[in-house]
């Protein structure tokens, strides 16, 4: 188990932050005897200080309680700071308290700013939106004495001078979700403050099992090297970091003893794109095709230093666009296959269909000697490590989360059943199904976690996720995912362009700089300058109704009919008009741009 840090380096776990015209000061109140933390309004800087500023009767500062300090962000002219204003205790990690984020608050540092020209003002403006709406930002967890971006068994395998580290110095890099905005505070030697969040998922339940309580959880780390929104980040970056690469962790406490399996999901390894059009379904196409030999050696060769042996489980279907991709996948995976990486398709929608998910059992039985080689990591009463987990199964479909869901939570439930059978609380033939509190448990468990990974990547929930949360299928579940799929194609046409700019600015995937100008709106003339698809639907929708109009009154004047034809036509043609340049009427991000 996971050592607690140096007591010297404890991160400060309640502050009072006091709003001065000139400054926030940032006061422990956790019992702590340590300096105050003040933070200019005029440019951002800091400084440690002994007292609380003295303040006129005129001038009385604004109190609040705060739970941590996410970081800075630098844009043109100001400075923004992020604290987290609401938390939610949500389970333990290794017997340390996990907690969630519910609200976190931007607070300017920006007093700068008016004396600024006005091209800067107005940039500072459009930043600014982008981090009003990363205040939404869900599905962030942080802990103030255990580092949950490392799972169970690279935290035991810490030698003993990195577990006295800060948590922020001890994190992946990967899954530091505010990495890119800890760096001020960080420069700042302020490592009492420096709180390292992790966006993903967690959930936990305990059953009793005869005399015994078990307690499992869930952990969903999320990669920030390419991370985004669903139809803005597909595939791979030409290091071979994929679109919504999810680590997840499933741990089982019993009787003193801890095991934990691990399963990743992401995105098909290839330089590929399927950008948003108005279709329901934007056709996929392959970037750069040459380049995809070394994509998918780099990201393999990435997972076996990180993880082991690999197999690739691939559930994309055989034919039309998903086709394509699964077979120039298969072409490159025969390059990288070895005794180490082996690659597997099984094509979800033509054994399953909709309802019969059942067979999955056929996966299973084609991956279970793989699954029983790698094993799992299991402690002992006494912390010490009876075994590790050598191999990783990788699963992925278009967008890793309906049918990655489903495939991952059927292999967690068959991992869960050989640790208890090791450990001699199940007998052979004994499953999770035979205890009926404990099924419904574990059910909800991977069905909660596959819709927050979901609305972190598409903006709903899960799809099928009915069959991981009843194990069947049902008429509600399936309506319920005719609905979702429908806010997933208006979110990825009409809103995620922007909360993917917003993405790109927290995680520094984009570095603003007063020389370099906030990319405007379109990068053309024409059409592009004045294209908005609310107006063009309000036209085609005047045009159509008064086509109607105009019909219904042929009967008193012919003429009539040819306004009716003419409105008609009006409305036909700028609906096709809208259709060819679908792309341009989307929401699109305006800070990175579509790879061709």
């Amino acid at each position: 188990m996971m050592e607690k840090a140096d007591p010297a380096q404890k991160l400060y776990n309640r502050m009072r932050l006091w709003e001065f015209p000139d400054q926030y000061v940032i006061e422990p109140t956790d019992g702590s005897s340590a300096s105050f933390l003040a933070i200019s309004c005029f440019d951002g800087s800091m400084n440690l200080i002994d007292e609380i500023p003295q303040c006129s009767s005129l001038r009385v500062p604004q109190i609040r309680t705060i739970f941590g300090v996410i970081g800075m962000l630098k844009l043109v002219a100001g400075s923004y700071l992020f604290v987290i204003t609401e938390r939610e205790c949500v389970g333990s990690y290794l017997g340390y308290p996990i907690f969630k984020i519910n609200s976190m608050k931007v607070l300017p540092c920006d007093s700068s700013l008016k004396n600024s020209p006005e091209e800067q003002k107005k940039m500072e403006s459009e930043f600014l939106h982008l981090l009003k709406v990363a205040e939404g930002t869900n599905g962030l967890y942080f802990s103030y004495d255990v580092n949950i971006t490392l799972s169970s068994q690279r935290l035991h395998d810490l030698g003993d001078e990195s577990k006295l580290l800060p948590l922020w110095r001890q994190a992946d890099p990967r899954f530091l979700w505010n990495s890119y905005m800890l760096e001020v505070l960080i420069d700042n030697k302020l490592d009492p403050y420096l709180l390292p969040i992790m966006q993903g998922s967690f959930q936990n339940f305990q059953t009793a099992i005869v005399k015994d309580i078990l307690d499992v959880t869930l952990i969903a780390r999320r990669c920030t090297r390419r991370t985004g929104t669903r139809m803005w980040r597909r595939g791979a970056d030409s290091d071979g970091f994929v679109a919504n690469f999810v680590e997840t962790e499933q741990i089982m406490q019993l009787n003193g003893y801890t095991a934990s399996f691990i399963q990743v999901r992401g995105s098909i390894p290839l330089l590929w794109d399927q950008v948003v059009d108005l279709t329901y379904k934007p056709k996929f196409e392959i970037v750069t095709p040459e380049e995809a030999p070394r994509v998918v050696e780099r990201h393999f060769l990435d997972l076996r230093k990180k993880y082991g042996n690999v197999l690739a489980v691939d559930l994309v279907n055989k034919h039309g666009g998903e086709g394509r991709l699964c077979e120039k996948f298969g072409d490159e995976m025969q390059k990288v296959a070895s005794d180490d990486i082996r690659y597997l398709h099984f094509d979800f929608h033509k054994v399953c269909g909709h309802v019969h998910f059942e067979r999955l059992s056929i996966l299973y039985d084609q991956s279970e000697d793989f699954l029983i080689k790698n094993r799992y990591l299991l402690l002992n009463e006494k912390g010490e490590k009876v075994e590790g987990q050598v191999g990783i199964v990788r699963t992925n479909c278009i967008d890793c989360l309906d049918r990655t869901n489903v495939t991952q939570s059927m292999i967690a439930r068959k991992m869960l059943e050989f640790q208890l059978r090791r450990l001699g609380i199940f007998s052979a033939e004994e499953t999770i199904a035979t205890h009926p509190n404990f099924d419904e448990n574990f059910k909800i468990l991977w069905a909660d976690h596959g819709d927050d990974i979901s609305i972190q990547y598409s903006g709903t929930p899960a799809l099928k996720g009915d069959f991981v949360r009843f194990g069947h299928r049902t008429m509600q579940g399936i309506m319920k995912d005719g609905w979702n799929a429908i806010m997933r194609y208006y979110l990825n046409n009409f809103c995620d362009g922007t909360k993917q700019d917003a993405i790109d600015l927290l995680q520094g995937h984009y570095i603003v700089s007063v020389s370099r100008s906030m990319p405007p709106t379109t990068q053309k003339g024409g059409i592009e300058a004045i294209a908005s698809f609310p107006l063009a639907l309000s036209m085609i929708m005047t045009g159509f109704f008064f086509a109607t109009i105009s019909l219904r009154r042929v009967q008193y004047n012919m003429w009539n009919l040819l306004f009716s034809i003419m409105w008609a036509s009006m409305s036909l043609g700028l609906a096709a008009f809208v259709r060819t340049n679908g792309r341009t009427f989307c929401n699109r991000p305006r800070l990175h741009q579509p790879r061709r």
